[in-house]
C-alpha cells in the first residue's frame, strides 16, 4: 500500500479500469459479424427515440455507468480545482459511450442509440455528483481501513480489485464453482475427458479445492493480521457461495439455487477448508508459493475436466434475455482471472 493516503486513489484507478473494461466488452460483445453496411458511425446522433426500448434497457444504461462516474471522479479527485474531477470524469463517461456507441455501427447484432448516449452519459454525471458529494468520507474511512486491515505488500489495490472481480466468477451458473481459467469456450475446444460420474466428483472437488486454497491465500496475504485473516477468509468465501445461491436462484429458478451443492463441491470446500486453516499460518513465501501452485493446477485441471452435466440443465432452463450480454461478461471474466491474477503473485514478491 502507499502512504499519506494515497492507497484509495490507486484502488478507486484500479476499479475505474476495471469497470472501464467490462462496460467495453458487455458494450461490444459478442464480437462477431463485423462488417461495413455503409452508414456513418455518427449517423445514430440524428436518430429519432428508438422504435424498441424498455424501461430496463433505460435503467441499465444509466446503472451501468454510474459506478464508472463514480470511479472516475474519485481517481480523478487530487486534480487542482473544486469541480475538475466532476467535470472530467463526466466527459470521460460520456466519450467512452460515444466511442462504443459509433463503434457499434459496425456489429449488426448492436443497435447504436442517442438515447442510450444520453442515459449512459447521465448515469457518469449521477456517479461523479455521488463521488463529489461522498468522496471525502470515502477517502477517510479507506484510509483508516488500509492502515489497520491491508498489509503493507506491493500493489495490494491491484489485489483488491482482482477479489472484487473474483465476486464475478460465480455468477455463470452453468459453471463448475469457482471454476476459473476454462479457455476451452473461448478456443473453440472440446473436453479432454470423457464425463464418469465417478472421476468427475474428484475432478470437482479439486478444482474446488485448488481454488478456494488460492483465493483464500490472496485474501490472507492481503490481511495485515493473522486473527484478522482467519474470520476474513472465511467471510469472503462465504460471500462467493452466497453470490453463486443467488445467481441460480434468480437466473435459473429458485429451486435450483443449490444445485451448486453437489458432493464434488462439499468435498472440496471440506479439503479446501483444511488445508488454508494450516497454511494461512505459514511464512509469507511459502505462502505465496502454494497460492501460485494451486492457482496453476485448479486453472489445468478446468481446462481438462469434462462437461458439467449441470451445464446443460441450467442452460436449457434459464432464459437469458437481458442477461445474455452480463453472462459472456462473466464467463470473459471467469476465462481469464487466474491468467490476470498470477502476474499479481509474482509482482507481490517485488518490493515496494
Amino acid at each position: 500500500m502507499h502512504p499519506h493516503g494515497r492507497g484509495p486513489i490507486l484502488l478507486s484507478r484500479y476499479l475505474a479500469l476495471a469497470w472501464l473494461g467490462l462496460v467495453a466488452y458487455a458494450s461490444l460483445h459478442p464480437f462477431a459479424g463485423w462488417r461495413d453496411t455503409g452508414v456513418s458511425p455518427l449517423a445514430f446522433l440524428e436518430g429519432g427515440w428508438p422504435r424498441y426500448w424498455t424501461v430496463f434497457d433505460l435503467v441499465a444504461n444509466v446503472a451501468v455507468y454510474l459506478p464508472l462516474g463514480f470511479f472516475l471522479t474519485l481517481a480523478l479527485s487530487r486534480l487542482p480545482g473544486r469541480y475538475t474531477a466532476l467535470v472530467l470524469a463526466t466527459l470521460l463517461a460520456g466519450g467512452v459511450s460515444f466511442g462504443l456507441e459509433a463503434v457499434q455501427t459496425w456489429l449488426p447484432s448492436r443497435v447504436p442509440s442517442n438515447l442510450d448516449l444520453a442515459c449512459n452519459t447521465l448515469g457518469g454525471l449521477l456517479g461523479a455528483l455521488w463521488a463529489q458529494s461522498v468522496g471525502p468520507r470515502v477517502f477517510a474511512r479507506l484510509a483508516a481501513l488500509e492502515h489497520r486491515l491491508i498489509a503493507p505488500i506491493p500493489h495490494a489495490e491491484l489485489g483488491l480489485t482482482l477479489l472484487g472481480l473474483w465476486l464475478l466468477v460465480p455468477l455463470s451458473p452453468e459453471t463448475l464453482l469457482f471454476g476459473a481459467g476454462d479457455l476451452r469456450q473461448m478456443l473453440g475446444l472440446t473436453a479432454a475427458m470423457p464425463f464418469a460420474a465417478e472421476s468427475f466428483v474428484m475432478i470437482e472437488a479439486s478444482i474446488t479445492a485448488f481454488n478456494a486454497v488460492a483465493v483464500g491465500l490472496i485474501v490472507r496475504m492481503l490481511c495485515a493480521r493473522l486473527l484478522a485473516a482467519y474470520v476474513i477468509v472465511p467471510l469472503f468465501l462465504l460471500l462467493n457461495l452466497t453470490v453463486a445461491t443467488l445467481a441460480a436462484a434468480v437466473l435459473v429458478s429458485p429451486a435450483d439455487a443449490l444445485a451448486w451443492l453437489t458432493p464434488g463441491v462439499r468435498l472440496g470446500l471440506v479439503v479446501g477448508g483444511l488445508i488454508l486453516a494450516i497454511a494461512m499460518a505459514l511464512p509469507a513465501t511459502p505462502r505465496l508459493m502454494i497460492a501460485a501452485l494451486a492457482l496453476m493446477a485448479g486453472t489445468v485441471l478446468v481446462n481438462l475436466a469434462p462437461h458439467n452435466p449441470y451445464s446443460a440443465a441450467a442452460l436449457a432452463t434459464w432464459r437469458q434475455g437481458h442477461f445474455l450480454n452480463f453472462n459472456g461478461l462473466t464467463r470473459l471474466v471467469a476465462t481469464l482471472w487466474p491468467f490476470l491474477t498470477l502476474p499479481f503473485l509474482l509482482l507481490t514478491t517485488r518490493r515496494a
